[in-house]
């Protein structure tokens, strides 16, 4: 994708520069002052170019320049949840945004990873819901009616691409082999579902998800969301951070609202991130709340009551020191 190169090419390029010289440092012990004293830029991960991550990971990249410190950021687009996870800790991002359920199987070595991963987080930050739409055509009642059915599950090595293949389980398929899977990013998902290319499709994104109002508003009548909330038992036997959720009747104009599973979001770092940096780009966080509310509604959710909220995921202790400071509920 164009925009992750362009951020690989950026990190080559201060790579080049004599060694990073503008890159985050890692923690070298000692008090948090909460200053990023020397000139330093931080990667974002976010997701597909559609999505809610994107946005707001954008509009983040943009308010850390704005804050009038030395701590600069940019943000790219990527497959979503695991590869950020995965990139962050190869050291490529410094900051990526996660689904909570693919982030506890990153601390416990579960899932899509082999090894417990060294990460920590910033924040708890807005709630995913679960999308699950069908072509009215394709005759899917349910998720077991998917079988024999071309269904995206997302990108590979996203957060949605986790949910989905559990929900495929959870109702007794086999991702593998019961339906055609297509791994597609959500615009090509939404491309898909529109052209009849494809007959199912599963999105994990914050409300509104601007691909899934294109969707939405293009093919009216045409498409439909399934309620998967019957499967939830299931689901909170692999995770109990699955909980039930309402996607709004007015967030896509649907005639009802619709019953799903919702899944928190996580900010994460390495957990050897400087922790001036870790506590800086909390901040900012909250203190620019109200900006990043302009970029995506998904941010009025960002919240000081629950920010501590990201067990199993340890918090940075830079993140720490800002929410003390921010007086957030312990």
């Amino acid at each position: 994708m164009a925009s992750t190169a362009a951020a690989l090419v950026l990190v080559g390029g201060l790579a080049a520069c004599g060694g990073r010289q503008d890159a985050a440092s890692t923690d070298a012990g000692g008090d948090v002052t909460c200053e990023v004293t020397k000139d330093t830029r931080v990667g974002i991960a976010t997701g597909n170019a559609t999505g809610v991550y994107f946005a707001l990971g954008n509009a983040y990249a943009e308010q850390i320049g704005a804050a009038g410190g030395k701590l600069k950021a940019t943000a790219a687009e990527t497959g979503a949840s695991v590869q950020n996870i995965q990139q962050v800790v190869a050291g490529t991002y410094n900051v990526a945004f996660s689904l909570a359920d693919t982030a506890a199987d990153a601390i416990n070595g579960t899932g899509s990873f082999t090894a417990k991963q060294p990460i920590a987080a910033l924040a708890r930050i807005h709630t995913n819901y679960t999308h699950v739409i069908v072509r009215s055509a394709a005759g899917v009642k349910d998720v077991a009616g998917m079988r024999g059915k071309r269904v995206s599950t997302g990108s590979p090595k996203s957060g949605t691409e986790v949910i989905a293949n559990r929900i495929l389980k959870a109702a007794g398929l086999d991702p593998a082999k019961d339906i055609s899977a297509q791994k597609l990013d959500l615009t090509k998902t939404v491309d898909g579902m529109k052209d009849g290319s494809i007959d199912a499709m599963f999105w994990s994104g914050g409300l509104p998800t601007p691909g899934i109002t294109d969707l939405l508003t293009t093919a009216t009548g045409k498409v439909q969301f399934l309620d998967i909330t019957p499967l939830l038992p299931d689901l909170q036997k692999i995770n109990p951070v699955y909980e039930a959720g309402t996607v709004p009747a007015a967030t896509y104009k649907t005639p009802a609202d619709v019953p799903t599973v919702i899944v928190p979001n996580f900010l994460l770092v390495r957990e050897d991130l400087d922790p001036d940096v870790a506590c800086v780009l909390t901040k900012v966080l909250f203190d620019r709340k109200a900006q990043l509310e302009q970029a995506n509604a998904a941010a009025k959710e960002i919240s000081l009551d629950t920010a501590r909220k990201t067990d199993p995921v340890p918090l940075h202790r830079g993140s720490v020191k800002a929410l003390d400071d921010l007086n957030a509920p312990k």
